[in-house]
């Protein structure tokens, strides 16, 4: 099993390309679902959920074509990916392939709006916490769906062959919900109103996406969308925003050790709470024309309190990262996770390298150190696993972080970017 070997203590400065942001190329890749013309995304990610997802697509009779090679660009390693349903051969999203991954659950949206049924494995626990499917199947049952738990798989399907327009009113915001029930009503007859609805950039680019396939939806960004059902969608060619998660990271990562960094092809509109955050701790945040400039004064790390809630606030997705860079903070700091139980993993991973962390519910008391020392340690989750190489590049001597397949997920040539900046980084494979 891979593992990846961090020799700290080196500051960071040069280029790193931001990627595709994974948590928008999901729900485009599933849109695909929703039209038998092809869908063409740019600016893919090259990850392992990524994969898994083109595999669980393919079940469904989804082909799909890569244009071009690899190559460093501006905005990461980006791909050009053609995705055609013009025959859905299969309507059931087995077991084995939604428990790997617990977004391919959403492909129940559109397989229900285009096909009329669609028999969806429930995705199973998570190490994060239980992240039910409650409010999708809710959500598809306003819409006219008729739904039955049997064996482990919902079992869903229209009255008429088709899904109705309706009004639903989220009991608490949901991003995955949203994404489902957005796509869902692209087709059904009449207008859907969402209400209390996720107002993440992610769902922005997938309603940019669906109108361009000539769906008609209004205030997405906002917590009210109202969808036109339109009789079928066409393809498109749509673009895969860059990833403010991965974004954070990294500047992260140079508050952490020091430097001065470009995040090429960044937009600081995707993360300004977090970015916001990093000014607090002594960061100089400087957006240009190119991306996000951000650099560390020689001042030390100021300690700040961060509670996490969802956009636009403070990213849960990027809580991990901030308690590895609060680990070395001159003080105490207070991290409080609002959005899923259990997301605290990486503390004891954390403390094997040096850091005082101590929990009181669903916050977490980290009082920074002057040093932290290199040491094995384990990934938990993707977000965990990247805490603990930012951690790692500022310890002394060497760190080992195992179980990198967590990574694998959602970093795109983590190391390679890295290391391209003065990190003394490698992967071990064996």
């Amino acid at each position: 099993m891979d593992r990846i070997r961090i020799v700290g203590g080196n500051v960071l400065a040069g280029t790193i390309p931001i990627s595709g942001a994974k948590n928008a190329a999901l729900p485009l890749m599933i849109a695909s679902l929703l039209t038998d013309d092809t869908l063409t995304l740019e600016n893919v990610p090259h990850l392992a959920d990524v994969e898994q997802l083109i595999r669980i697509l393919g079940n469904h009779g989804v082909d799909y074509s890569v244009n071009g090679r690899r190559e460093k660009q501006q905005e990461g390693y980006s791909r050009t990916i053609n995705f055609s349903a013009r025959n859905i051969v299969d309507t059931t999203a087995p077991y084995e392939l939604v428990s790997k991954m617990r977004a391919s659950f959403w492909v129940i949206g559109p397989l229900l709006a285009r096909m009329g049924e669609a028999k969806v494995s429930l995705p199973g626990g998570c190490a994060i916490g239980t992240r039910p499917v409650d409010l999708f199947l809710e959500g598809l049952q306003v819409l006219g769906a008729e739904l039955d738990v049997d064996n482990g798989y919902v079992i869903a399907k229209t009255r008429n062959g088709r899904l109705i327009g309706n009004r639903y009113v989220f009991p608490k915001v949901s991003v995955g919900a949203t994404h489902v029930l957005m796509m869902a009503a692209s087709l059904a007859k009449g207008e859907t109103v969402l209400e209390n609805a996720a107002r993440e950039p992610e769902i922005v680019n997938l309603a940019e996406c669906l109108v361009a396939m000539g769906a008609k939806i209004h205030g997405a960004g906002t917590g009210t969308i109202t969808i036109q059902g339109v009789e079928a969608l066409s393809g498109a060619r749509v673009r895969v925003i860059p990833d403010r998660i991965e974004t954070g990271t990294y500047a992260m990562a140079v508050a952490m050790t020091g430097g001065d960094v470009m995040l090429a092809g960044a937009r600081p509109d995707l993360l300004q709470s977090a970015l916001d955050v990093l000014v607090e701790t002594g960061a100089e945040i400087t957006p240009t024309n190119e991306g996000i400039r951000v650099k560390r004064n020689g001042a030390g790390i100021a300690p700040v309190d961060v509670t996490t809630a969802p956009f636009p606030a403070f990213p849960t997705d990027l809580q991990a990262q901030f308690m590895g860079l609060m680990t070395m903070a001159s003080g105490k700091s207070r991290i409080t996770e609002t959005i899923f139980e259990n997301r605290f993993m990486h503390v004891q991973e954390l403390a094997r390298l040096g850091a005082h962390i101590t929990l009181s519910g669903q916050t977490a008391i980290v009082d920074g150190v002057s040093k932290l020392k290199g040491a094995p340690v384990m990934a938990t989750d993707l977000r965990a696993s990247v805490s603990l190489v930012i951690a790692g590049l500022a310890a002394e001597g060497e760190t080992t972080v195992n179980r990198v397949y967590h990574l694998d997920r959602g970093f795109e040539r983590l190391e390679e970017k890295l290391s391209g900046c003065g990190a003394v980084i490698e992967r071990i494979s064996g």
